[in-house]
């Protein structure tokens, strides 16, 4: 549903797709995986139709979402404006954070926790930004957005670049984490899709050094169900962050980062 958020839109319908492990998990996990998929597409307004289910060897479950957009109101990856802000609407960190729970490093107040930022819609988010754009003078505030999912914040930062023919300074600091995210990072509690994007997308990582490899792999966490990346004017975001927090949004939201019209797809970490 986020890449329909993520677009300007809000979902319609969706259909179940499930793998099930019938010969080494209990059903009961069936039921209860697409009774939190359905909980979720009634909060978003969406209606289930259908699906399909496919007997596996790994428990895998997704939707396939059809949402609605007005033809003027479409958002894209591409679009971004020197000058612009970056506006990211959820903290990082569930990839390492997963892969320490796999590892039993972890006790049951982080396992809730990204739990809790993983469940979260970016249905709230996305209806902020929609009543930014609605207001007079702001109607082409926002102009560019995407989800922050498996390549990482630094593999869909680049994309969004790329498409827009611009470059842009990440503020290192200022990009929310999931509490320990770092401290598993240095102890190389790291899955290999973070290794996998960083490999590829670190080509694009201005003036690399030794000391921004930690960083470099905390940026490259692969996310599931991550947050909205907005590339905004400034007093646009000023509005999305104050809006958020006028409607009780629990997660942190913040700047972390604008365009710049250097060589295009390129990151500068400062």
């Amino acid at each position: 549903m986020s890449d329909v958020y993520a677009m300007g839109g809000r979902p319609l319908l969706a259909m179940n797709i499930l793998a099930c492990p019938v010969k080494t998990m209990d059903r009961a996990v069936f039921r209860e995986v697409i009774q939190g998929g359905l909980s979720k597409i009634r909060e978003a307004g969406a209606l289930l139709v259908g699906g399909h289910s496919i007997e596996d060897t790994e428990l895998k479950y997704g939707l396939s979402v059809t949402g609605l957009v007005h033809p003027k109101k479409v958002l894209l990856n591409a679009g971004a404006r020197p000058g612009d802000v970056l506006l990211l609407t959820k903290p990082i960190g569930t990839g390492i954070l997963s892969t320490a729970i796999k590892g039993g490093l972890v006790g049951s107040e982080t396992e809730v926790r990204i739990t809790e930022v993983m469940a979260t819609l970016n249905k709230l988010a996305a209806e902020v930004v929609e009543d930014i754009r609605s207001r007079s003078g702001m109607e082409d505030a926002v102009h560019a957005c995407t989800d922050i999912t498996g390549f990482g914040l630094l593999g869909h930062l680049h994309e969004m670049l790329e498409a827009s023919d611009v470059s842009a300074r990440l503020f290192d600091r200022k990009v929310p984490l999931l509490d320990r995210t770092e401290e598993f990072a240095r102890m190389g509690i790291v899955p290999a899709g973070a290794h996998a994007n960083r490999k590829h997308f670190g080509q694009w990582i201005a003036k690399r050094t030794e000391a921004s490899a930690d960083l470099e792999v905390l940026l490259s966490d692969p996310q599931t169900s991550g947050g909205l990346l907005i590339a905004v004017t400034p007093s646009a975001a000023e509005a999305i962050v104050s809006g958020l927090k006028d409607r009780g949004y629990s997660l942190p939201c913040a700047v972390i980062g604008e365009i710049t019209a250097g060589r295009r797809g390129m990151i500068e970490l400062v």
